[in-house]
């Protein structure tokens, strides 16, 4: 018998046992509403156990125990069998939506859903490994923020474009409704915006030494790898980088141990194309001044999206103390715009993706454009091993590689253009394997600068509890912030935006009672105490800018390769002392914004400081940093890689630094500039 049978088999037994009811209904007992085993948790715990079939032996060891709760697994699996009771119904743990009307939360808007998006035709558009050519004027490889704009811009000058992606492209109603398989998740299971646990392995480095670890596991960096890439299903926020944070060096100086540098260009330079991507995309918002902003040559195209209830909350407490707010600018549109929908103000929109259409990314926006050019095609479910390069080791293709039929097939693809936009781990990674004997360790790593300077944001926080009724369901949810805090704090490096956080699912609330130890993580009282607060939770949350390390990195591992072959990422390094003294600030600011504006408890974010991993979560940036000198970047001021002026890098691992907002507006206005320099011949 195989491992994999093998645990199948464990998972069956412990299906089987009887005592399993008893203990999923400790964890959430019969009340005035059903238990956990009333409500459908065996069939939530068989098709987690299907994905994750390793987790039949934790489960065992409990059912095994004479003392469960006092095991080392129960709050996990309290959590799981939680978080199935809370989550929608397709995850089986959830019948009838039962938890949901306990706590009085629904996923749709007010006046129910609006006519629902059509699926794009994809006719004509998506290739096969059969119908894949050889020869194309360029190839993108990623469709995310920084692909999608290369795409389009060469498709629209007549260039013969091939995007590659590794993910799929699936439909709109695969990624709007699970609760526990989206990127905005982190039950362990894996996401529906992929990648596959099976496919993508990474190594992350800490103090015990070299972990495997899959895309469910903490720590391997939270992308979404589909066509639209994390633009598929984010929170949309679209800020401009200040003017500051493009000379924090400058500014700051250099904190001991840190890599903090400047840009090789100003805000000014960036702004035409800032304004490009607002009004070429869809930005709704103010675009009145605010503290830190630069300077604005128009305003947004739409008008912010309606606030509800935490506007007056905390609008009400910034007024007391005095700090100035404004709404998040969001790539969401408040009115039709472009021939795309409104937003509906549903309560599920970060981590999913939008079913009218309102939210605007890549897939509808750019790459859309670069397919209505009928130049450019995609390529979906395949790596790019490699960068091909001739005799003397200049870049002339790739080699590509997928499944098919349960095999291994690759290609090698010729052009005269590459642009990277894989993300700043897969970017650095793919350099890092395109080795040839003029660069024997990396394409642009001769001073052994790919994959340094890997940043991402922490961020700082706190969790309220109101007297009465703080939520009320209106999406996207973020609708009041304040920019105050971006830079000027004294004794802080930097700094950061704080906001009122994205409308949670209730399978999320949970684990923000649970995490700030306002309600138990099982019981009569953990099932109490979200009815009786699941509605008066209010949560304000924002990232910070880190000053980023030269150790902080993403390598290749020696001897563990994924199923083509090729070396995975190696995630080493751990962040500064000073992002986590920047970290613990905002989240000081957090709960006296909270506290002002009469909240009754308030829980500020953990201040753990782990010394033995980087920052790589979903805003991952500066692998490939960008300069003025090849000895200490790997890309020039226009984004090409030094000694190939073929090879061009549009996403965030040029950032030097990633800024104390959401850096996505950042990415695509950047990637304009750089297709624009590149079109003009510069």
């Amino acid at each position: 018998m195989d491992i994999e049978s093998e645990s199948e088999s464990e998972a069956d037994a412990v299906l089987g046992r009887p005592e399993l009811v008893a203990l999923v209904d400790l964890v959430v007992p019969a009340d005035d509403w059903p238990s956990a085993s009333q409500s459908g948790a065996l069939t939530f715990l068989a098709r987690a156990l299907h994905d994750r079939p390793e987790w039949a032996g934790r489960m065992r060891e409990l059912l095994d125990a004479d003392r469960p709760t006092e095991h080392a697994e129960w709050e996990w699996f309290a959590e799981l069998v939680s978080g199935g009771f809370y989550a929608d119904e397709a995850n089986g743990g959830n019948a009838d939506a039962r938890s949901w009307r306990m706590v009085q939360w629904r996923p749709e808007p007010v006046g129910g859903w609006p006519a629902l998006a059509s699926e794009p035709d994809r006719a004509g558009v998506l290739i096969t490994p059969a119908t894949l050519g050889v020869l194309y004027d360029a190839i993108v490889v990623g469709s995310g923020a920084g692909g999608g704009v290369p795409a389009a811009e060469l498709a629209k000058s007549g260039r013969r474009v091939l995007v590659v992606e590794a993910g799929s492209w699936p439909t709109t109603d695969r990624l709007d409704s699970d609760h526990l398989r989206n990127p905005r998740s982190d039950w362990g299971l894996p996401v529906w915006s992929g990648p596959d646990d099976s496919t993508h392995p990474r190594v992350l480095s800490n103090d015990s030494g070299d972990h495997l670890i899959a895309p469910s596991d903490a720590g391997w960096g939270n992308n979404a790898f589909t066509v639209g890439g994390g633009t598929r299903v984010y929170g949309a926020q679209a800020w401009r980088f200040s003017p500051i944070d493009f000379h924090m060096a400058t500014t700051y100086g250099t904190p001991e141990g840190s890599a903090l540098a400047d840009w090789p260009f100003g805000y000014d330079e960036l702004e035409p194309y800032y304004q490009r991507a607002e009004w070429e995309m869809g930005v709704s918002g103010l675009g009145e001044a605010t503290p830190h902003a630069g300077h604005r040559s128009r305003p947004y195209p739409m008008p912010p999206l309606p606030g509800g209830v935490a506007d007056t909350v905390l609008g009400r407490g910034a007024a007391a103390l005095g700090i100035p707010t404004l709404p998040p600018p969001l790539l969401i549109n408040s009115k039709p715009y472009l021939g795309r929908a409104a937003c509906a103000q549903c309560a599920m929109c970060v981590g999913f993706a939008c079913p009218v259409d309102a939210k605007n990314g890549s897939q509808n926006t750019t790459l859309a454009a670069a397919f209505d050019t009928g130049n450019c095609s995609i390529i979906v479910e395949t790596s790019v091993l490699r960068l091909l390069t001739d005799a003397v080791g200049q870049v002339i293709g790739a080699r590509v590689a997928g499944m098919s039929d349960g095999s291994v097939w690759t290609a090698d693809v010729y052009a005269d253009d590459i642009v990277l936009a894989a993300g700043a781990t897969e970017t650095a990674r793919l350099l890092l394997n395109s080795t040839s004997e003029r660069e024997p360790n990396g394409i642009g790593n001769n001073a052994d600068q790919v994959g340094r300077h890997l940043q991402a944001h922490l961020y700082g926080g706190a969790t309220a509890i109101f007297d009465d009724d703080v939520v009320d369901l209106l999406g996207p949810g973020p609708s009041i912030a304040t920019t105050l805090y971006q830079h000027g704090n004294p004794g802080i490096v930097g700094g950061g935006m704080i906001a009122n956080e994205f409308v949670p699912t209730p399978s999320n609330t949970y684990r923000y009672l649970v995490a700030a130890g306002l309600i138990p993580s099982y019981g009569a009282e953990s099932k109490a105490g979200m009815r009786r607060l699941a509605n008066r939770m209010m949560r304000i949350m924002g990232p910070i800018q880190e000053v980023t390390s030269h150790e902080s990195r993403v390598s290749v591992a020696p001897g563990v390769t994924d199923r083509f072959g090729m070396p995975v990422a190696r995630l080493s390094g751990s962040n500064h002392d000073e992002d986590y003294r920047g970290r613990d600030f905002l989240t000081d600011r957090a709960a006296e914004w909270l506290q002002a504006s009469g909240a009754r408890s308030v829980v500020p974010l953990t201040r753990d400081r782990s010394r033995w991993a980087p920052s790589s979560g979903q805003h991952q940036a500066g692998t490939c940093r960008m300069g003025d000198d090849p000895a200490r970047s790997v890309v020039d001021p226009v984004g090409r890689v030094w000694g190939h002026d073929n090879v061009r890098i549009t996403d965030a691992s040029v950032h030097v630094t990633n800024g104390g907002v959401n850096p996505v507006l950042t990415v695509i206005a950047n990637a304009f500039r750089t297709m624009d320099r590149m079109l003009a011949g510069r």
